[in-house]
């Protein structure tokens, strides 16, 4: 038995057809069939019920595919592993990223990310950094982009740039005349997401305030709070880099008078081996923005 005859099984079992099963693994029907019969000699049963029109695995099959398809999985993960430890900047590499940094970054930053690192292929998956920090213990993820500190000894993480926050005002607001914004004022009327948002905890702190506001909306993203704040329904915290969506949807911008903001960061499991892919993804990224703090908070972005 070799791993390349149980791919042939899968195919077969996949299409419920030779021919196309065998065009699937680009070999010829007659080479699949022999390989499939020794299959079934080997084990002791028939796989497949074959008639003329259709192939259908059989019962014998039905027990038996689950651990054929764990086999090649696990000998996938096995060839991909040893292929990372040749070349760690080659290969997938899963990167999680929070909500209210993913739509705003990565166009920014994936051009940058394929032409530095063209053998690595990143995967992001967006979702809020309590998942994202379970999959990164998981062994899902490889590292994630966040927004806050890491906790516990299992994980570990590295700032990458600084991205203030902005004041986003409808263009009635009477705050929209001032040049600078205070965070006091501000929190009047702000709008926030919902609970599990870090950006929510983080435009509360810098307002002051610990929870208890007057406005009910709850938002589950940042782009139902900029299409609110631009209907005239409060005013809200953006961060830096969501500037330009703002801006589209005729939202006022006015830097903070206390220049408040967050730190983005990459983390990754302390045990992670592929340290070298790490660091150069962490790198491309920084070096994309450097300099962007700086202009972000005088309101120039």
């Amino acid at each position: 038995m070799n791993l390349r005859d149980l791919r042939y099984l899968l195919a077969v079992a996949e299409h419920a057809h030779f021919g196309r099963a065998a065009e699937a693994c680009g070999i010829s029907q007659p080479t699949l069939s022999v390989q499939v019969r020794k299959l079934e000699e080997l084990f002791g049963v028939v796989l497949f019920e074959r008639t003329s029109k259709r192939v259908a695995p059989t019962a014998a099959c039905e027990r038996l595919i689950g651990h054929v398809r764990a086999a090649v999985a696990e000998t996938d993960a096995m060839l991909a592993l040893a292929r990372n430890l040749r070349d760690p900047l080659a290969g997938r590499f899963r990167l999680g990223i929070i909500p209210t940094l993913a739509p705003y970054l990565l166009p920014l930053v994936f051009a940058p990310l394929r032409e530095a690192l063209p053998a690595l292929e990143i995967e992001p998956w967006e979702d809020q950094t309590t998942a994202l920090l379970d999959r990164l213990r998981a062994h899902e993820l490889d590292a994630a982009l966040l927004a806050t500190e890491v906790d516990g000894p299992d994980l570990t993480s590295r700032p990458l740039f600084a991205e203030p926050f902005l004041a986003a005002l409808p263009p009635e607001h009477p705050l929209a005349a001032r040049e600078v914004v205070t965070e006091a004022e501000l929190a009047r009327d702000i709008l926030i997401l919902a609970e599990g948002h870090c950006l929510r905890d983080q435009a509360l702190a810098a307002c002051g305030r610990s929870g208890a506001l007057g406005n009910t909306l709850r938002a589950a993203s940042l782009s139902t709070l900029l299409n609110m704040v631009a209907a005239g329904y409060g005013t809200t915290l953006i961060p830096a880099l969501a500037a330009g969506a703002a801006q589209d949807a005729g939202i006022v911008l006015r830097p903070l008078a206390a220049r408040v903001g967050r730190t983005v960061r990459i983390a990754c499991r302390a045990s992670f081996p592929r340290r070298a892919a790490l660091e150069a993804v962490g790198e491309v990224i920084a070096s994309r923005l450097r300099g962007f703090a700086e202009g972000a908070a005088a309101g120039t972005v």
